[in-house]
């Protein structure tokens, strides 16, 4: 089984502040403006309402408190009293009118997971493990009522006839037990556990079930319908509205997480039933879905997998149509109540925080936080509503009218690293003898402790208020709202805002991309003539040769730069991009400088670039082996002295635009043809392909004589049929992509 819950809050936190009070890189701003923000803060007895804003929350009181860990259910006595079951003691308390509490039944089992009303006012505790209902009628001595063979019973409900329904687990097996006490097997659920049962309009039976999480609408005479086969693990605190449309809260719950304690300890649980662990948290049980038991109704196709939200609440409309009109991501929902107005309460956890969901379409309102880690179960008496959490376990009484004050503490603001905290500002609606006022407090540790600061404030000025907090990594502000009782409306927080500058911190450039020479890119978008990315305003005429060819589709650097487009050869450029961080998200500027590799001194290639690419003519400069180093400034967002650098030297690569020579020896005759032997050098590069060509007739390729093209210097050696003089021209190509032609020439010399 289950127990699960959410959590609600709002207000606004911006932060403006004048740089100048800061010091270095860009001022920032923390901004919470939604209630999704604002629910990742903590309440006490403020509510965060559908418009976002923060405001006082209902009047809440605890009227029991037990050392207990968990109160499971509450029922109402006929006398008005409020009935408590709980565990791990396995008890039910009893809470008159007064507040005067007694304990009402003590079983012998470990936990009381439903209590039920009988029309003579008897209350009737179920119990697990070993799975009992108990008759409780103030009167004489508890009495054992109803003793399944069932390890669990989850759930109860009296008909009309005063029968009741006990749904049990780990076979999924609904009982129905007349007046006198005789039990007999009213419905097989061919699921693991029947979490929760009430009665429709009509007096059908409703089932909420757990493996799969479906909710089931079964006649008097044990024929079922399935309402909702939805994708998650339980169903639990089904509800019916006046006008008959039923809600179901859905977990989301994993096998060996699950939050609710059952009672045995793991070694008295036989094979494939629920695990639970007694400890004073919600514990974790397994439920491990079980073949179907024999007799019944045939099996049912397993659910679709379980959601990544941890919970939802559906509406399931007279019609049978199906709404989630809510689906919570942080909190779990264990119960459901619907007022008179439509909106539907729901009780959630791990953190105790109460919703109220209205509207069209429907919203989300957190009403209050009650304390506990669990809200577990929720009761109307009269005006009054009663609320019974775990974690600790306690019995909560909210009455009509608002609390006085409430506070909110907003989450840890991460800065990065440390920074200076500026101006505090905050819009607030304040009615006379209501009041809003702010404290803020900082540190270096992600969990506030002694190490931080005192709480700095309370801050007077909405207008804006520099921050008292000493300079920190970590930032938390809290609100205190409070009002007269006459006044109706109260104190609320619109918005909050707060400046903050990170210390500067160095830009780094982490990669720096060597692209093949001749290899350069369109800019993405161009308007007109293709502009060549990195380029900057060397003029096209200095661009030798002017050669351009498609090489295919777009590209992007492997160092992550900037997008780039098509991809060009153009001979005697080379480009260089490069990846650059900032963890202040300065904008940067960049220097890109080069130097031989058997230099020291650097030369500037480019000035303040702010892409990420440079393109280099390199037939400016002299052949050989260049290291270029791009230095990152982020000048442009700091004052003076103030601005950091980073830089990073790329690999050594080579500059090569000088072709190769051919040397060609004179050519001597061979029988019937000529053989010729040439010579190819080229100064920088290794020779990569060499070709020959007869009376202009296709290209041949060569090898050198020692097999492999590998140097700087190889022979070669060809065989002309007939006289070769005048008739064979040769090519030569080295890695740069440099040519030379030679045509053979002079007479043919005989051995």
């Amino acid at each position: 089984m289950i127990r699960r819950f959410l959590r609600p809050l709002v207000v606004i936190l911006v932060i403006a502040a004048s740089a100048a009070a800061l010091r270095a890189s860009t001022a920032r701003f923390w901004q919470v403006s939604t209630q999704a923000d604002l629910l990742k803060g903590e309440v006490e007895r403020l509510s965060i309402d559908y418009q976002g804003r923060l405001v006082l929350g209902p009047a809440a009181r605890t009227v029991f408190d037990t050392t207990s860990p968990f109160i499971w259910c509450l029922a109402k006595g006929l006398d008005g009293s409020v009935y408590a079951g709980g565990g791990n003691d396995g008890i039910v308390w009893r809470i008159d009118r007064e507040g005067k509490s007694s304990v009402a039944f003590d079983a012998n089992e470990l936990e009381v997971h439903a209590l039920a009303v009988a029309a003579d006012g008897a209350i009737f505790a179920a119990t697990s493990p070993d799975g009992k209902v108990y008759r409780i009628d103030g009167k004489n001595p508890a009495s054992g009522y109803f003793d399944p063979e069932d390890k669990y019973i989850w759930s109860l409900a009296f008909d009309g006839q005063g029968r009741l329904y006990v749904g049990t687990g780990d076979k999924g097996i609904i009982y129905r037990v007349t007046p006198d006490g005789k039990g007999e097997v009213f419905f097989r659920t061919q699921t693991t556990h029947a979490t929760s049962l009430t009665f429709d309009s009509q007096g059908q039976l409703l089932v909420g079930t757990e493996s799969p999480g479906r909710v089931l609408r079964i006649t008097t005479a044990g024929k079922a319908f399935v309402l909702l086969d939805s994708p998650y693990r339980e169903i639990r605190g089904l509800r019916v509205d006046q006008r008959g449309a039923v809600y179901a809260a859905a977990v989301n719950g994993k096998p060996a997480q699950d939050d609710r304690a059952a009672g045995p300890s793991a070694a008295e649980a036989p094979r494939n039933v629920a695990v639970p662990t007694v400890s004073t948290e919600i514990t974790a049980i397994t439920v491990i879905d079980m073949p179907p038991a024999s007799g019944g109704s045939t099996q049912v196709p397993k659910a679709p997998a379980p959601v990544t939200a941890k919970g939802a609440v559906y509406r399931i409309d007279s019609g049978g149509g199906v709404d989630v009109i809510w689906e919570f991501r942080d909190d779990q929902p264990f119960d459901l109540a619907v007022d008179n107005d439509g909106s539907v309460l729901v009780a959630t956890g791990n953190t105790g925080k109460l919703y109220r969901l209205a509207g069209d379409p429907w919203r989300a309102m957190l009403v209050t936080r009650l304390g506990g880690q669990q809200i577990t179960s929720m009761l109307a008496v009269g005006s009054a509503r009663y609320f019974s959490t775990s974690n600790p376990a306690r019995v909560v009484r909210i009455d009509e009218g608002r609390a006085a004050d409430g506070t909110y503490v907003s989450e840890v603001k991460d800065a990065a690293t440390v920074a200076s905290w500026g101006t505090l500002t905050w819009r607030a609606i304040e009615p006379p003898q209501s009041r809003v006022q702010m404290s803020t407090r900082s540190g270096n540790t992600s969990v506030p402790d002694d190490t931080w600061s005192d709480w700095a404030g309370p801050y007077q000025r909405a207008e804006g208020e520099p921050v008292k907090s000493p300079a920190a990594r970590y930032f938390q502000w809290k609100a205190a709202l409070s009002g007269a009782p006459a006044d109706k409306t109260g104190p609320v927080l619109v918005s909050l805002s707060v400046a903050y500058l990170q210390r500067n911190l160095r830009p780094r450039v982490t990669a720096i991309t060597v692209h093949p020479p001749g290899i350069v890119f369109q800019k993405p978008y161009p308007a007109g003539e293709p502009e060549i990315a990195g380029l900057g305003d060397v003029p096209s005429e200095a661009r030798v040769p002017v050669y351009s060819l498609p090489l295919g589709g777009g590209a992007s650097t492997s160092a992550a730069g900037p997008a780039l487009g098509r991809r060009l050869y153009q001979k005697g450029l080379q480009a260089l991009a490069w990846k650059a961080e900032d963890e202040n998200d300065d904008r940067l500027e960049y220097d890109v400088l080069f130097r031989p590799a058997d230099a020291a001194e650097w030369k500037v290639l480019r000035r303040n670039a702010v892409e990420q690419i440079v393109v280099w003519d390199t037939m400016s400069v002299a052949d050989g082996t260049y290291v270029v180093k791009v230095a990152a400034s982020d000048a442009a967002n700091n004052p003076p002295g103030s601005a950091l650098t980073g830089e990073l030297e790329s690999v050594a690569f080579e500059i090569d635009n000088s072709a190769p020579t051919i040397a060609v020896l004179p050519p001597v005759r061979d029988g019937s043809g000529t053989k010729v032997v040439f010579d190819v050098r080229d100064a920088a590069s290794a020779i990569a392909t060499v070709e020959y060509s007869i009376d202009t007739g296709r290209w041949q390729q060569v090898y050198p004589v020692d097999g492999a093209a590998d140097s700087r210097s190889e022979r070669y050696e060809i065989r002309v049929e007939g006289e070769a003089v005048g008739r064979v021209v040769i090519r030569a190509a080295d890695t740069m992509n440099n040519f030379a032609t030679a045509r053979v020439e002079g007479s043919a010399k005989a051995r």
